[in-house]
Formats: C-alpha cells, structure tokens, sequence
C-alpha cells in the first residue's frame, strides 16, 4: 500500500490564472499538512506599510535592533493572527519543526526574542494563514492551480517576496509564461 505523500517543507505555487484572486502569484510555505489537512504561510506579498517595528508596538515591545522587515500577507485565514517561519536554531513556546527544514512559531515569545536579538538568524513575519481540511489540498492538487515546488531556504529567506513567484518557477526549470491558466478539450 502506497504512503500518503504530504508536503510539509514545500512551497505551493500558484499557477497563472489562478482563479481565486486571493492566491494570484501566491507563493505558500506549506508548514503542516497531513491526514486532517494542512496549513500554510503565504511568503509571495506584503502588506504596503506595515514593518516589524509596527507589530512590536502593538504588543509594547521596544525593537532593539531588529531591522523593520515588511509583514508578509500569510493567507486569507484569521489575517490578524501572526507568525514567524525562521530557521531551526531557536525554539520556543509550540514552535514546530517544518520538515527539518524550517521552524514555525505563532507566539509573541519569538518576536521579543528576535527584539531581544536573541532570536532566530532567519525569519520571516506574516499575518494570517492558507488552511485546509480533511483531503482539501489533496484534492486541489489533482486539478490545474498549484505547483509544489522543494522546501528550497534560499527562496524563503533570501528572496524578495516580489520575486519568490518567479524564482519558485525558475528553481523548478519552468518559465510560467510559458503555461496557460486553462484546460482545453479536443
């Protein structure tokens, strides 16, 4: 019997013309996914005008030197809730380990510590989440719209989210302007 292949680790790109407007040029981490559904961090937009130090003083907390990064738009889900996907050499409160590739925290202790400068090396701040249920991803997968793509670091911290669209594509050996956000029939 075959074994479910999950892509916690993997990016999802969203092929062009995406017909959910919400994800056109997406670009989402994929931090969890298994049998009761999966959970991503959206990387490929942010928000205009809204930095890291902003999200440090709604929670009173002094930046330090942290640079004032740009808050990435997570996904369409509880898009006030925030996250942090940095690398693995800090911990904290319910932090999870993507795929031995990446950590997850959702948790003010990890935006204090990256204040604090004690923090992770590598991060990246977003707000909101892309979450699906039982099978949904699964499901989506069998019909044009995503490509999923290697959990590949230097695309997630060392890319501009303007450019992560199209370096995904490009890390993958595929120019998008070459494919057709359409089925056809013969």
């Amino acid at each position: 019997m075959d074994k479910p292949a999950y892509l916690s680790g993997q990016f999802l790109l969203a092929m062009p013309g995406m017909l959910d407007p919400r994800f056109d040029r997406a670009v989402i981490a994929i931090c969890a996914h298994d049998a009761n559904g999966a959970l991503g961090i959206g990387l490929g937009q942010v928000y205009d005008g809204l930095g890291l130090h902003d999200v440090l003083e709604q929670f009173g907390i002094e930046p330090g030197s942290s640079p004032d990064a740009p808050v990435h738009i997570g996904g369409p889900v509880e898009p006030r809730r925030g996250f942090v996907v940095h690398s693995r050499d800090w911990g904290g409160q319910g932090t999870i380990d993507v795929a031995g590739r990446w950590a997850l925290s959702g948790t003010v202790d990890v935006l204090r510590a990256i204040a604090g400068g004690s923090g992770p090396t590598r991060w990246v701040v977003a707000l909101g989440y892309a979450g699906w249920g039982e099978g949904q991803l699964d499901g989506e997968l069998t019909r044009p719209g995503w490509l999923n793509v290697k959990g590949d670091e230097g695309l997630l911290f060392d890319t501009a989210a303007a450019a992560r669209w199209q370096a995904g594509f490009a890390g993958a050996g595929v120019d998008p302007r070459f494919l057709v956000g359409g089925v056809g029939r013969a």
